[in-house]
């Protein structure tokens, strides 16, 4: 990989003749798109190396690109963004990335993924950002120490991938401050995966800050949800004109056949030319040697022309290319190989002048990829073992292990052990692909059949956190064969039936995954391992869809618990409550005692025990539990954890009556779960984000997301997010008076696959109202009776409530009112908006026809003020129409609910945490964004508030009812 700043032709000439001093970076080669003119160019030496011109601007003449350079045109203008551009070999794309280069004053920052470094972690996003790595010390400490770290420029502690990315995000947002930043990114397919995932988080955050970035590559690179450019083939007419430029000297008749052979492709119009003979030059014979409608793929005639150039060379240039083929490592690496092997870089002069290379005091870059892959192509095996040596002999540690691989065949436990350090220190930066690779080629060479199990279980896991599922599940198949020969250690047993369940997940078999987890526990000889494999085992159950075998395994998971007091007792219960939840028992409040030092708990077992505080009805604990367990995963900086700990977060939020600070959850999760490719998680996100959004009766909004939960869940047979999908459509309807819709679609429910799912005890009090103004009270003593039961069990004054509300609703006129009374006590000893002011609505509803307009207003304007202050609008609607019912006029919309109303999701975010006077880069931390877009958000939203600065959101301080989570991610100088 190549990354580089424009450098004087002069100058580089200078430094390729004396090969003794630096280039501040290194220079890529010209992009061999073919499409760009050279007569009359203009010379312009830069990081994309020697690109034709047209005179006097700067900017490559393109042929043929009308379409394709309006869309890079747009992305210039304004000036922020990214786009990938995609296609095959020799289309165009480096041409493109070219013509986006020049601009006077900005940044241009380059890189060129290299496929020998494809197993490197952070290589390329270290070449792209060295030349500014002095800006470092400008990020918030725990960013800049996940930089450094990745980077391997100062002492490594783990870290997560993504807060890499938001690292490098917020460093190229600090460097637009200056002069507008553009990242060309070229070769992206072969980028390591630890660097394609920092940069394409920082892209898709990208919103109005002078950084642009474009990425080149062929098919294979993840779009990302990022706009794509897919060159077209160059019209005949184009092509005619491009190969004008090219091969003047060609007769006519021969350059309709090139532009025939050439099917559109830029590059094979500039290199075909190159392969003709004399005699078919002149036209004497067909231009090549392939009939009209039998040719091979023009890329792979390009690559045979570049190997058969590269075959004619001289031996000592030969075996210099096939060094830098196989290394892209500096100079004098380059040197003391070459010299190793009876050779100079001097000797790299016939492939310069061949136009095959360019050469540096930085390092040699290759004119196209596919030289590269001719070099390799045009070298015999014994060429190729003698460069990985003398290369093993000259390079870094990291490096010296993959040289020295690649020439093994046999098992080498020595090296194998050298792989796996590799492997450890990848893990230290968080480069989870570079530790599967090496976990990988390790395994391959080990000599012990068990220490191969070993090392491709761990291979498969790594590859599994870097959410590389197909690549996990193929080397679970190779750690599954090499096992059929020895009886691996009972660790190894439980960590490879763990991936495999994690496997069986996402290919949407959780019950197969419980399987798997409680062979796991039977093999496992470490307590707490055994304890997590069974907590997930316990959740799985309950979260798959409806299915017989739910009941058994649960009771077999409950079995294979240990007994005992801690840990042991919360599992035993929390598995027992699942159970009896899937078994449909009256009553599952267990109640077991909360751990303390919740850090030497397991992810898996907090999340659990904090999740079963739904069914204890403990939304304080849930609450305080949920916001501790996001901030860990923030300090620690384990984004790939977030989304699940955020959708806990979310659902505590909203069980809490919090319903602002839960859509901004919800929301934020629901981006991070695509970022870290969490898909279940993102579905789960999306049903209770589509209930939040019936209750502010967005009903499009709702209707997208009820679908997108629902088909995630139908694809993966996961049931949580189809049941907040259900669960939503219902509130959705309660809102607008839909009331028989409400009863039919809960007596669907009752039959269908979310029916176990413990969330529709909270909706029975729903369909005891819903049945009371359809009309139809008679079907509402059996839900009533079925939420009695529970609320009763929990002793919780606000589940409490509740009931006595359900049951008002059904009593006759002589003892509503003492239960509507008693509700609205409870109520004030539980706060939670949402429910009080339900409960203070069909009271006010119940006074006005029994008792006079007076006594009713003031508990119906308390509603329609909770209301307004949640966003809850059609419920604000209703108390407003029977407030006015009660004689008080009214305007037609609270100011203050109309205004949030307006705000989208990301704006409503930045602003519920700038009113608790959090700074933009405290702000931008929180939610993964860059300053510049806080900014650009809250520029927005205060027309939509009325307000013209921070001091006056003091008005929507309601919104901080949410109990920010306190900022770490920006702390430090």
């Amino acid at each position: 990989m190549a990354a580089a700043v424009d450098v004087p032709p002069a100058r580089l000439r200078r430094l390729i003749l004396d090969g003794a001093r630096r280039m501040p970076a290194a220079e890529r080669p010209a992009p061999g798109d073919g499409s760009a003119s050279p007569a009359p160019p203009s010379i312009a030496v830069s990081g994309l190396g020697e690109v034709l011109r047209q005179p006097g601007t700067g900017v490559p003449m393109l042929y043929g690109r009308e379409a394709e350079l309006a869309v890079v045109d747009e992305l210039l203008a304004t000036g922020s963004g990214a786009l990938i551009v995609r296609g095959e070999a020799g289309i165009g794309k480096s041409a493109l990335l070219a013509y986006a280069a020049p601009k006077p004053g900005a940044r241009v920052l380059r890189v060129t993924g290299t496929e020998s470094e494809a197993d490197l972690p952070f290589a390329a996003l270290h070449l792209l950002l060295r030349p500014v790595l002095d800006r470092l010390r400008a990020l918030p400490a725990q960013q800049s120490e996940a930089l450094r770290g990745a980077l391997g420029l100062g002492d490594t502690s783990p870290g997560d991938r993504f807060l890499v990315g938001l690292a490098t995000l917020n460093l190229l947002v600090d460097l637009s401050e200056t002069a507008p930043v553009r990242c060309l990114v070229d070769d992206a397919q072969w980028l390591d995966g630890e660097s394609a995932d920092a940069l394409m988080f920082a892209a898709r955050r990208l919103h109005t800050e002078p950084v642009m970035m474009l990425f080149a590559a062929r098919d294979g690179f993840p779009t990302r949800g990022l706009t794509e450019l897919r060159p077209a083939k160059l019209t005949p007419d184009a092509a005619r004109r491009l190969l004008a430029r090219h091969a003047a000297d060609l007769p006519p008749t021969v350059r309709d056949q090139l532009v025939h052979e050439a099917q559109g492709n830029p590059l094979a119009l500039i290199e075909l030319p190159r392969m003709l003979t004399g005699d078919q030059r002149n036209g004497a014979v067909d231009p090549l040697s392939f009939a009209p409608g039998t040719a091979q793929p023009v890329a792979d005639r390009v690559l045979l022309g570049f190997r058969d150039r590269i075959a004619a060379l001289p031996a000592p240039t030969r075996t210099c290319l096939l060094l830098a083929a196989l290394d892209h490592g500096d100079a004098s690496s380059l040197a003391r190989a070459a010299d190793r092997l009876g050779t100079s870089p001097a000797d790299l002069a016939e492939a310069e002048r061949a136009g095959l290379v360019r050469v540096s005091a930085a390092g040699v870059v290759f004119h196209h990829p596919l030289v590269r892959t001719a070099v390799l192509l045009a070298c015999d095996i014994a060429d190729r073992i003698g460069a990985h040596r003398a290369l093993a002999e000259t390079v870094g540690d990291d490096r010296r292990a993959w040289h020295l691989a690649a020439v093994t065949s046999l098992p080498d436990e020595n090296l194998a052990e050298q792989l796996e350090n590799l492997a450890l220190r990848a893990r230290l930066r968080g480069g989870q692909t570079a530790v599967s690779a090496a976990y990988a080629r390790a395994a391959e060479l080990s000599a012990d059949a068990a220490e191969a199990v070993r090392r491709w279980t761990a291979a498969a896991s790594a590859a599994a956190e870097a959410g590389l599922w197909r690549r996990a599940g193929e080397l679970v198949v190779k750690a599954r064969r090499a096992a059929e020969t020895t009886t691996p250690a009972r660790a190894v047993r439980a960590d490879l039936a763990h991936l495999r369940a994690g496997l069986a997940v996402e290919a949407g078999r959780p019950l197969d995954a419980v399987r798997l987890l409680h062979d796991g526990a039977e093999a496992a000889d470490d307590p707490g391992t055994r304890l997590s494999l069974l907590g997930m085992a316990g959740y799985y159950t309950w979260a798959s869809a409806a299915h017989p075998d739910q009941v058994p395994l649960a009771r077999r998971t409950v079995r294979l618990c240990p007994d005992g007091d801690g840990l042991a007792g919360v599992v035993r219960t929390i598995n027992d409550a699942f159970r009896q939840i899937l078994a449909g028992e009256p009553v599952t409040t267990d109640v077991f005692q909360v751990l303390e030092q919740a850090d030497r708990v397991p992810f898996e077992l907090r999340f659990l025990v904090l999740f079963q505080a739904i069914v204890r009805a403990e939304h304080d604990r849930m609450l305080t539990g949920a916001i501790d367990i996001v901030e860990d995963c923030r300090t620690q900086g384990r984004v790939g954890r977030m989304p699940q700990a955020m959708t806990l977060l979310a659902i505590a939020q909203l069980m809490d009556g919090r319903h602002p600070a839960a859509r901004s959850t919800a929301a934020e999760g629901m981006v991070l779960a695509t970022d870290v490719g969490r898909p279940f998680w993102r579905g789960y996100l999306a049903g209770v984000h589509a209930w939040l959004s019936a209750v502010a009766g967005r009903e499009q909004e709702c209707e997208a997301l009820t679908d997108e939960a629902i088909q995630e869940a139908d694809q993966r047979q996961w049931m949580p997010g189809a049941c907040w999908a259900e669960y939503a459509r219902v509130g959705l309807d309660l809102g607008l008076g839909r009331y028989g819709a409400v009863l039919d679609r809960v007596d669907r429910a009752m039959r269908g696959p979310t029916r176990h799912a413990f969330i529709w005890r909270y909706c029975w009090p729903d369909y005891v109202e819903a049945a009371v103004r359809a009309g139809e009270p008679h079907r509402a003593p059996d839900r009533l009776h079925a939420y009695a039961e529970w609320a009763e069990a929990t002793g919780r004054a606000g589940t409490l409530a509740i009931l006595h509300r359900a049951r008002a609703l059904l009593a006759p006129e002589d003892t509503a009112g003492d239960l509507y009374e008693r509700a609205l006590l409870l109520h004030a000893r539980s706060r939670q908006p949402f429910d009080e002011a339900r409960t203070s609505l069909v009271y006010g509803e119940w006074l006005r026809r029994h008792r006079g307009r007076a006594e009713a207003r003031p508990h119906l304007r308390a509603a329609m003020e909770a209301f307004d202050r949640i966003g809850a609008a059609p419920w604000s609607a209703r108390a407003a129409t029977e407030l006015r019912a009660a004689g008080l006029a009214l305007p037609d919309r609270s100011p203050i609910a109309g205004a949030l109303a307006t705000l989208t999701p990301q704006e409503l975010q930045v602003v519920r945490l700038a009113v608790t006077g959090a700074s933009n880069r405290e702000i931008g931390a929180q939610l993964f964004l860059s300053p510049r877009t806080v900014a650009s958000h809250l520029y927005k939203a205060f027309p939509k508030l009325g307000v013209t600065s921070r001091v006056e959101l003091a008005r929507f301080s309601h919104l901080t009812e949410a109990a920010p989570i306190a900022i770490s991610l920006v702390s430090g100088p």
